[in-house]
């Protein structure tokens, strides 16, 4: 089996175990990645950070983008374009976020891009991490194509339950340089 059928059959079984989540232990999960992500150095002395609006069962980024606001840090959210394009959007409030492509929470295309090279650290989304900081991402190479080459501290998160031992790999993926799970802090 290729890796492209491979990681397209894990993504169904990691979407049913994602639904199945009991929501104490969501609750649970998320006050202890904002925990850890709070605590992370690299995230105290970043100036600008880019995150992803949370949906579903994502483990909530929305308190970290209110404590990095509340801190003053430049915050930014990507604005996705076709082809699998890309762009970390400025946001000064929250209230910013209105549903975008995929119905996914996203700042105006008019508010300013913070350029890759000005970012401090990103907040990467995926169903699925491993222990080696690798990602199962949904599919659509944004995040894969925007990484590409950049100088920004990279933190992955995800739920511990979800956290797998490896996930299928393709030449082009690289790994996050800190995965962040409710009990455990992986880096480099």
């Amino acid at each position: 089996m290729n890796i492209a059928t491979q990681k397209t059959e894990l993504r169904k079984l990691v979407a049913e175990e994602i639904a199945a989540l009991p929501d104490d232990y969501i609750t649970l999960s998320d006050k202890g990645i904002l925990t850890h992500v709070l605590s992370l150095k690299e995230f105290t002395a970043a100036k600008s950070i880019m995150l992803y609006c949370s949906i579903g069962n994502e483990p909530d980024t929305l308190a970290l983008a209110k404590a990095a606001l509340a801190a003053g840090k430049n915050v930014a959210f990507p604005f996705c374009l076709k082809k699998g394009i890309m762009q970390a959007h400025h946001v000064r409030s929250l209230n910013e976020l209105k549903p975008a492509l995929l119905g996914i929470p996203a700042p105006p295309e008019s508010s300013p891009i913070i350029e890759r090279d000005k970012l401090d650290l990103i907040i990467v989304p995926a169903l699925i991490f491993d222990k080696a900081r690798y990602r199962l991402g949904y599919g659509g190479g944004y995040y894969d194509r925007y990484l590409d080459g950049i100088n920004a501290y990279t933190v992955g998160i995800t739920r511990h339950r979800l956290l797998r031992d490896e996930v299928p790999r393709a030449p082009h993926d690289v790994a996050v340089d800190c995965l962040v799970t409710e009990e455990q802090v992986f880096a480099q």
